[in-house]
């Protein structure tokens, strides 16, 4: 999956849970939004209040967490595992495990492979 079609796919899927995200879609929209949010920051500093990054990180926030909780799908997880980021460092560390690796290979209880 590419850049633009990993944006668009969690736009338009934007309070979707179901189903199971590979790791580029995951990553590209992770990347996406550290892009803007450093323009929209930047910006923010030029203007003098930080309303272009609260109007981005509002806009962004329900995709985030959707698409987090599909990749955890394919890692036939539920999406209730991303609660475990809030253990100090070693949650973070086991989220960032889990996003990284790759997903469970064929169908599992989330749906088909995205990579097949």
């Amino acid at each position: 999956m590419n850049f633009m079609t990993a944006v668009k796919h969690c736009f338009n899927n934007y309070f979707v849970i179901e189903g199971r995200a590979q790791r580029s879609q995951y990553w590209w929209y992770a990347l996406f939004t550290i892009i803007v949010a450093i323009i929209a920051t930047g910006l923010d500093t030029v203007i003098g209040f930080p309303i272009l990054y609260m109007i981005f990180a509002l806009g962004t926030l329900a995709p985030s967490i959707c698409v987090a909780i599909r990749r955890m799908h394919d890692k036939d997880k539920s999406g209730w595992w991303l609660l475990i980021g809030f253990v100090p460092v070693i949650g973070a560390l086991y989220i960032l495990y889990l996003f990284v690796t790759r997903g469970t290979e064929g169908d599992n209880r989330f749906g088909p492979d995205p990579l097949a």
